[in-house]
C-alpha cells in the first residue's frame, strides 16, 4: 500500500518537431516529478527531469503520430518556490509565435538559448520575492460565469445563483461581476465573518488602481458610492428591522441604504430561516440585483429555473484532464487544483459501538466522555495506536512516509467535550509526541465562528512542522488552510448533511506551494463507510436510494469515481467502481428497510413521482377503506436534515404567482407522493412478518409479484388491513422497486436462517431482535418484553388452564421464552378461525410435551404473525 505524494516539484521543459510547420519554434510546457530526491540532486537534463518530460509529452503527441526532440529540462524552482510555464511565456511574450492548424497557442519562435535564459531571468526575479507575481487570469469556466450573469443582471432579471464547488474562485468572480455591471453600492453578507479578510484579499486584486474602497463593521461606511461592504448576518439579524424580538431598536445605516447588489456568501446556510429572509428583504428593493453564492446550495436550488451557473468536481477535473487534448501542452489553468483521494476504514469490524438508528459506527459513543476523560479511554488508545504506531497496517500515520504526506491535517470530531479530551489524549501519545495539536473545536455552530481560530492554525504551521487541527465545525467552509493534505472524518453518521460533509472535505483541496513543491493530491479517511458512498452518489448529482439508479446515473458517478477514487482499506483494499458503490449501497439501504420494518421509502420507484389523477383516486379509494399511515420518523436524511421531498420544496414559501408553473407541477407531484406513500407504508409494514412465515424454501426468491399468491389467505386476513385485498395490492405493487423488495425479503429469511446456528438462548435473542422491527399497529402483539407478556398471560388463563403448566412458565421466564399462550394461539392461527375450546388447548399442549430446547426451537421456528 502506497498514498501518492501530496506535493510534487514542477518542471519546465522545451521541445521542438522537426517539421516544415514547426521549423524554428520551441514549445516551453511543464509536468511534476514524484521523488524523495532534494533539488539540488536534480540537475538540468538529468535522468530523472527528462523521463518525466517525455511521458509528458507522450501523453499529447502520439495520439497524433508526432515525433519531438527534448531539448532541455530544468526544476521549476526558485529558491523554495515553484514557479509555473507561465511565467517564462510572460517573459518571452514578443517571441510568441502562432502555428496554422494547430490547438497549441503558447509556441515561441525563438533559439533554445533565448528560452534558457527566460527561465534564468524567472528565477532571479523571484528569488529577490517572497512570493511569485500576484497576477491572475480567469479560467474558462470562471469567465462563463461572469458572463452569463452580467447579460442576465442586464437583459432579464435580478436574481442568479452559482452552484460552484468549493475553490472555485466565487469571491474574485463575484467582484468582477460587480466591476464590471459598475455597481455603486454592494453589501456582502455571510454566516461566516472569517472570510472578510478572503474577500479584501481579492477585492484589492479586482479593484487595484480604481477608485473603489471596502468597508466592514469596524471601519463603518465613509463614501457614498463605489464602494463594498462586508457584512455579517449575525450582526445585521439582531435590529428592530429584522428581528421584532431583538432589544436593539437603532438602525443601522446598512439599512437605509440603496444597494444596487447583495452578494450573500454560503448562501445555503440560514437564509431560509425567518431572520434571514428578513435580512435579505430589508435590504434588497426592485432594482437591488442578488447573487447568490454556494457550493452546496441544495435547500435553495428550486428558488432557481435557468438562472443558475453550475461547477462542480467533475467538471473542474474533466477540465483539467481535457485541456492539453484541447490546448496541445498550453499552460493549464486547473494544474494547480489537486485530485481528491478519499479512503474509507470500517471501524465497526474492529471496535463495537454501532449505533442502532444508524447502522454505522457511533462516534459519539466511541469519543463519549465524563469529567473530561474518555469513557471508552481503553478504545480510545487503541484507535490511536493504531493510527499512530509504526506497523504494516494502512492507516494514515502508521509509517514513516505516510506521516510526511499527512504533516498538517484537519480532524473532524463529535463536539466540545469530545475535541478536549482527544486533544489530551493524542498530546501525551507518543506516537504524536511531535505534533502540535490545535484545538479549535467550538459547538460546531457558524453562528460562533472567531477569526481567532484561523490565526491560531496559521500561527502552528508556521511555527512546527506537524500539526493536528481538531474541530467539530469551525473552519469548515468559506475558510483556506492551504497545508491541509487530509482531514480525518471522526464523526457523523449515515444521515450526515452531505453540505456540511463536502464543505468540510473540500478544505483540502486548496493549491498551496511548499519547500519546491506543489499540491497536486489531497486525501480524506473517512471511518464511517456507508456515509461516504452515499456523500459520493450525492456529490454525483444522482439519487443516492438503492434501485434508483439509471444507466446516465450510472455513468456519472463512474466518472466522478474516476476523478475522486475511493477506496475501502481493510484487510485489503479495493477500489469502488460505479457498479460496486451501488451495490454496496443497495446493501445499506436494504438492511435499513428491514431495521425499520419495512417502514422506509427506498421501498418504492419512481413511478410515485409520475401519478396521474386516475392513480390518485386510486389510493384515496383504498384509503377510504383501510386509512392511511402515518410518515416515519426514521427516514433517511439528505443533504440538509430533511427528506428528499421536503428538501426539494424548501426554500420558504411563495405565492402561486410567484413560481414557475413547473415549481407549482413540481411541488404537486411530491405532494401526491406524500399521500401515496402514507397509503402504501400501511400495507408495507406488515409484509416483513408474512415473509418471514412464508412456506418458501431458502434459496426460492419471494418477487413483489409473487408475493400476495405465497401468502395464504387466513394470514392475509389476519395480518393485512381490515378491507385491503389481494386485488388491491395487484393495483399497488407497480410502485415497490423489485430489487429492493427482493433484497429486504432476502435479509429478512437469512437473518432467522442465521440465528438456527445459534444455543437455544443464542436463537431466542437473535428471533427476539428480528421480531422487534417488525411492526402491526391493528394489534397488540407478542413482540412485548417478557414481563408485559407475562402480566397478559396471568390475566387471560383462569386457574383449570394455568396450573398445571407452572413449571412450564417458570422456565419459559428464565429463558426468556414466549409462555405457552403463545404457542396456542399460533396453533389457533394455524388451525384458522375456530372457537376457543379445551381440546384446541390440550392439542396445544402435546406441542408442548417435548424437552425445553425442542420446545424452544418448535415455538421461536412457527412465525410470530401471532396476537395475543
Amino acid at each position: 500500500m502506497k498514498f501518492e505524494d501530496a506535493f510534487q516539484y514542477k518542471l519546465i521543459y522545451i521541445f521542438s518537431i522537426d517539421d516544415a510547420k514547426h521549423r524554428g519554434r520551441l514549445k516551453i510546457g511543464e509536468t511534476t516529478l514524484t521523488t524523495n530526491r532534494p533539488a539540488n540532486d536534480l540537475p538540468p537534463n538529468c535522468d530523472a527531469l527528462n523521463a518525466a518530460a517525455k511521458k509528458r509529452i507522450n501523453q499529447y503527441t502520439q495520439t497524433a503520430a508526432i515525433d519531438f526532440t527534448l531539448r532541455y529540462t530544468e526544476l521549476a524552482i526558485a529558491g523554495d518556490i515553484p514557479f509555473r510555464d507561465y511565467h517564462v511565456h510572460r517573459v518571452l511574450k514578443k517571441y510568441k509565435t502562432t502555428i496554422k492548424g494547430s490547438k497549441a497557442k503558447e509556441w515561441f519562435k525563438v533559439d533554445l538559448d533565448t528560452a534558457i535564459k527566460a527561465i534564468a531571468k524567472v528565477k532571479r526575479k523571484l528569488s529577490a520575492t517572497t512570493e511569485p507575481p500576484d497576477e491572475f487570469t480567469f479560467r474558462p469556466e470562471q469567465k462563463e460565469a461572469i458572463e452569463r450573469t452580467v447579460k442576465y443582471f442586464s437583459k432579464k432579471g435580478n436574481n442568479f445563483l452559482w452552484n460552484a464547488k468549493m475553490r472555485f474562485g466565487k469571491t474574485l468572480c463575484a467582484l468582477e461581476v460587480v466591476r464590471q455591471m459598475k455597481f455603486a453600492t454592494t453589501i456582502i453578507i455571510t454566516h461566516r465573518p472569517v472570510v472578510d479578510a478572503g474577500w479584501y484579499d481579492d477585492f484589492k486584486k479586482i479593484f487595484h488602481g480604481t477608485d473603489y474602497k471596502y468597508f466592514n463593521k469596524e471601519t463603518g461606511i465613509h463614501a457614498k458610492k463605489n464602494f463594498v461592504y462586508f457584512a455579517s448576518i449575525q450582526d445585521l439579524r439582531g435590529y428592530k428591522v429584522v428581528n421584532d424580538k431583538s432589544n436593539l431598536k437603532k438602525k443601522l445605516p446598512v439599512f437605509d441604504m440603496q444597494w444596487d447588489c447583495v452578494i450573500v456568501d454560503e448562501a445555503h446556510e440560514g437564509t431560509t430561516t425567518p431572520l434571514g429572509k428578513n435580512v435579505k428583504k430589508a435590504l434588497v428593493n426592485a432594482n437591488t440585483k442578488v447573487l447568490e453564492l454556494s457550493g452546496t446550495p441544495f435547500n435553495i436550488l428550486n428558488n432557481y429555473g435557468d438562472n443558475v451557473f453550475t461547477w462542480d468536481y467533475v467538471s473542474e477535473q474533466r477540465a483539467k484532464a481535457d485541456w492539453d487534448v484541447e490546448h496541445f501542452g498550453d499552460s493549464n489553468p486547473y494544474d494547480e487544483l489537486p485530485k481528491m483521494n478519499i479512503y474509507t476504514y470500517d471501524l465497526g469490524k474492529v471496535f463495537n459501538y454501532i449505533d442502532a438508528e444508524d447502522k454505522a459506527f457511533n462516534f459519539r459513543e466511541f469519543f463519549r466522555t465524563r469529567k473530561g476523560r474518555f469513557v471508552h479511554d481503553r478504545d480510545v488508545k487503541k484507535f490511536l495506536d493504531m493510527l499512530g504506531n509504526e506497523s504494516d497496517n494502512n492507516y494514515p500515520f502508521s509509517r514513516p512516509e505516510f506521516r510526511e504526506l499527512f504533516k498538517h491535517t484537519l480532524w473532524i470530531v463529535p463536539g466540545v467535550k469530545e475535541g478536549k479530551a482527544l486533544s489530551e489524549m493524542i498530546y501525551n501519545h507518543p506516537a504524536f509526541c511531535t505534533v502540535e495539536i490545535v484545538n479549535v473545536a467550538g459547538n460546531g455552530d457558524s453562528d460562533d465562528e472567531p477569526g481567532d481560530a484561523l490565526d491560531k492554525v496559521r500561527n502552528a504551521i508556521e511555527n512546527y512542522d506537524y500539526t493536528i487541527t481538531l474541530s467539530c465545525g469551525k473552519l469548515t467552509a468559506g475558510v483556506t488552510v492551504p497545508e491541509w493534505t487530509a482531514v480525518l472524518y471522526l464523526a457523523g453518521g449515515y444521515s450526515t448533511s452531505a453540505a456540511s460533509y463536502l464543505q468540510t472535505i473540500f478544505r483540502v483541496q486548496s493549491p498551496c506551494k511548499i519547500g519546491g513543491k506543489v499540491k497536486t493530491n489531497c486525501y480524506v479517511f473517512d471511518f464511517a463507510p456507508d456515509r461516504t458512498l452515499k456523500m459520493i452518489t450525492e456529490a454525483a448529482t444522482i439519487s443516492p436510494k438503492a434501485g434508483k439508479t439509471k444507466d446516465g446515473d450510472r455513468a456519472v458517478l463512474g466518472e466522478l469515481l474516476n476523478f475522486c477514487p475511493v477506496i475501502a482499506l481493510g484487510g485489503s483494499q479495493m477500489r469502488y467502481t460505479a457498479d460496486k458503490l451501488l451495490r454496496q449501497l443497495k446493501r445499506a439501504w436494504i438492511e435499513r428497510a428491514v431495521r425499520n420494518g419495512f417502514d422506509d421509502n427506498s421501498l418504492y420507484n419512481d413511478k410515485l413521482l409520475r401519478l396521474t389523477d386516475l392513480d390518485i383516486k386510486k389510493f384515496d379509494d383504498i384509503d377510504a377503506r383501510i386509512g392511511s399511515a402515518k410518515e416515519s420518523k426514521n427516514i433517511i436524511v439528505n443533504a440538509q436534515g430533511v427528506d428528499n421531498e421536503k428538501r426539494e420544496t424548501s426554500g420558504g414559501k411563495k405565492t402561486k404567482s410567484e413560481r414557475t408553473p413547473e415549481q407549482i407541477e413540481h411541488d404537486k407531484q411530491l405532494r401526491r407522493r406524500r399521500r401515496a406513500i402514507s397509503t402504501l407504508r400501511h400495507v408495507s409494514i406488515r409484509m416483513p412478518l408474512l415473509i418471514y412465515g412464508a412456506n418458501v424454501p431458502l434459496g426460492e426468491q419471494i418477487t413483489i409479484d409473487r408475493f400476495a399468491e405465497l401468502v395464504d389467505d387466513a394470514s392475509w386476513e389476519e395480518f393485512m388491513p381490515k378491507g385491503f385485498t389481494k386485488k388491491d395490492f395487484a393495483d399497488l405493487m407497480q410502485y415497490y422497486d423489485p430489487e429492493i423488495f427482493i433484497g429486504t425479503g432476502n435479509e429478512v429469511r437469512q437473518l432467522a436462517k442465521k440465528a438456527d446456528n445459534f444455543t437455544p438462548s443464542g436463537r431466542i435473542k437473535e428471533i427476539a431482535a428480528l421480531f422487534a422491527t417488525f411492526k402491526n399497529p391493528d394489534k397488540e402483539t407478542v413482540l412485548t418484553p417478557w414481563d408485559v407478556v407475562k402480566l397478559h398471560v396471568d390475566s387471560v388463563f383462569d386457574e383449570k388452564f394455568f396450573t398445571a403448566d407452572k413449571h412450564i412458565l417458570d422456565i419459559n421466564a428464565k429463558t426468556g421464552l414466549y409462555p405457552l399462550y403463545v404457542a396456542y394461539k399460533i396453533y389457533r392461527a394455524r388451525l384458522g378461525n375456530v372457537k376457543e375450546s379445551q381440546d384446541n388447548f390440550n392439542d396445544c399442549r402435546r406441542l408442548w410435551d417435548m424437552t425445553v430446547a425442542e420446545n424452544i426451537f418448535v415455538i421461536c421456528k412457527t412465525p410470530m404473525a401471532v396476537t395475543i
